[in-house]
């Protein structure tokens, strides 16, 4: 009688568990719905080649292959993100970390600067208009909806009184400094300032509907460690070539230039690098436009895969996100970028610190010990190469110390704003500065402060608190271990980005997205860890099945 009891307690909590089997009728639903949505897919795809080659042929004869190969490309992916906007979330953080490869390798077209929003722009146009339809709300988490707004307002009133008034009232001596006046293009310099101050913010959003079970999260995570090591090996590869004379290197000039990064001595992958070893200079660009953007690339890096290698629920996964954590340490000293060397491995103590994991010995003792030994092995084996850094990084700090060169950034910056509301966005944006006379500001809050005034920056400061707030407390209600791990680790990369007002990071790829990215990953988490995963909770329930299989023969 026990016997049967139990069994008829497990076979109920296995059908529980269990989905229940198709039925003929469903299955052959199934696969009449999967053959439509492939013809469907085949002859969108049909339609937009041809499509993309007709506008393509139009455009050769107007402006070249500079701007052909754009526009047949652009057409073909504005349409298959706004279709298909899971890919396409996919897609996008698979081409940020190639976009300064991809952008070279087609010619270096004005219009290539702003590909990857060919990816972003439809999917969070069909995410906007899916929630609309279903009466959900399009910012999330609610926390930060006030904030935001606030922080939106501000944004207007500096556009439309501070670029709207230089736009249709510019000042004397700014008509004097354009050579031709009509080269000056305020509301535009503005529009494109505010997509670069807060213009990936939905990403969030997208996110939080896009992800839809742990599947589609792990890999996600799984993604991002493959495309860490797929740069960083390009990166050595580029290293390797200039060392070995295959690349020429910063050749060729003299003076100043032998200290500057050009598009003149590129290498293999990326854009402009320096590279002039009889100065002990070297500055590498990676897969990326510039040798800082591939730093702090290297520096989001390092919460990723220590994400992965202390969260993943895969030993194999585990073991590779460690490999990949190596080889950022490794291009963080190959690539000459001092803040990269200082913050990489700053930034994997304050995760062990923040996230507990170095209390956890049973994960702590065998993967950092493995790192430690791999590191030392390295460094054992090119101790000239880590010395040199180590030297250009004391070097640079005694020369200007970063709190000092940040505190004179404030004061400039604070008796050279115009107004309370700032000077206009995108006044102190680079990438801006083909529409409009900039400011270079090297570090963010005073760039903030110039742009958008004391008010922008005390809204912003706001917005980003609240939103550092909420992202703490959301994984905080996380109860599955792996998932609370990884939020942890995504909270600490916000947490750091939001504060930091060295450089400006948040203005450029790839922490310009990675930084919504984490955020949108971090509010999901909590509806993933309710999510029961079929074959984890029958394994479980097996298990439960032979312990009692197993005391029952005891008991007889």
């Amino acid at each position: 009688m026990a016997k049967t009891k139990r069994k008829s307690q497990l076979g109920k909590k296995q059908s529980s568990v269990d989905k229940p089997a198709l039925s003929l009728k469903e299955e052959l639903a199934q696969k009449r719905k999967a053959t439509q949505a492939r013809k469907e897919f085949t002859s969108l795809v049909g339609k937009l080649i041809g499509s993309g080659l007709s506008l393509g042929m139009v455009l050769f004869f107007v402006g070249g292959m500079k701007l052909a190969a754009p526009g047949a490309l652009g057409i073909i992916v504005l349409t298959l993100c706004y279709k298909y906007p899971r890919p396409a979330l996919f897609a996008f953080v698979m081409y940020v970390p190639f976009a300064g490869t991809v952008i070279y390798m087609l010619g270096n077209s004005p219009v290539l600067q702003l590909a990857k929003d060919a990816f972003f722009v439809p999917f969070a146009i069909a995410v906007w208009q899916t929630c609309k339809k279903q009466k959900q709300p399009f910012l999330n988490p609610q926390a930060i909806k006030t904030p935001f707004w606030i922080l939106f307002s501000c944004c207007m009133l500096t556009l439309f009184f501070i670029n709207g008034g230089q736009q249709f009232n510019p000042p004397v001596q700014q008509l004097q400094a354009l050579s031709p006046p009509s080269q000056e293009l305020p509301i535009g310099l503005g529009i494109l300032g505010l997509k670069v101050f807060i213009g990936y913010l939905p990403l969030i959003t997208c996110v939080y509907y896009l992800i839809r079970t742990q599947q589609d999260f792990w890999l996600l995570s799984r993604l991002q460690i493959i495309l860490i090591i797929i740069c960083c090996v390009l990166g050595m590869i580029q290293y390797y070539l200039l060392t070995i004379g295959v690349c020429k290197g910063t050749v060729g000039v003299e003076g100043d230039l032998l200290f500057k990064a050009s598009l003149d001595a590129r290498c293999f992958v990326g854009g402009a690098l320096l590279y002039t070893p009889e100065q002990g200079v070297i500055r590498l660009p990676g897969t990326f436009v510039a040798p800082w953007q591939w730093a702090w690339f290297l520096i989001s890096c390092t919460f990723f895969t220590f994400a992965t290698i202390f969260s993943d629920k895969s030993i194999l996964w585990r073991l590779i996100g460690l490999f990949a954590l190596v080889l950022v340490f490794v291009n963080a000293v190959v690539c000459g970028q001092r803040i990269s060397l200082a913050l990489v491995p700053v930034c994997f103590v304050l995760l062990l610190l923040f996230t507990g994991q170095f209390t956890n010995l049973k994960k702590f003792i065998p993967l950092g010990g493995g790192l430690i030994v791999i590191l030392v092995v390295a460094m054992a084996a090119n101790p000239t190469v880590v010395q040199e850094r180590v030297d250009s990084f004391i070097n640079r700090w005694n020369a200007s110390p970063p709190q000092e060169f940040i505190v004179s950034q404030f004061k400039e910056n604070w008796r050279s704003v115009d107004t309370p509301i700032g000077s206009g966005l995108g006044r102190a944006t680079n990438s801006a500065r083909v529409l409009g006379s900039t400011k270079l500001v090297e570090t963010y809050y005073p760039k903030v402060l110039y742009e958008v005034g004391i008010v922008g920056v005390m809204a912003f400061l706001f917005f980003v608190t609240s939103l550092t707030i909420a992202g703490f407390k959301t994984y905080r209600t996380i109860k599955n271990r792996n998932l609370r791990t990884y939020g942890a680790s995504m909270w600490v990369f916000v947490l750091f980005i939001s504060y930091n007002t060295y450089y400006y990071p948040l203005d450029v790829d790839p922490v310009a997205v990675y930084y919504w990215l984490c955020a949108g990953i971090i509010f999901k988490l909590p509806i993933l860890d309710q999510q029961i995963i079929p074959e984890e909770t029958t394994v479980n329930i097996k298990d439960k099945k032979k312990r009692l299989h197993k005391k029952s023969t005891f008991n007889n």
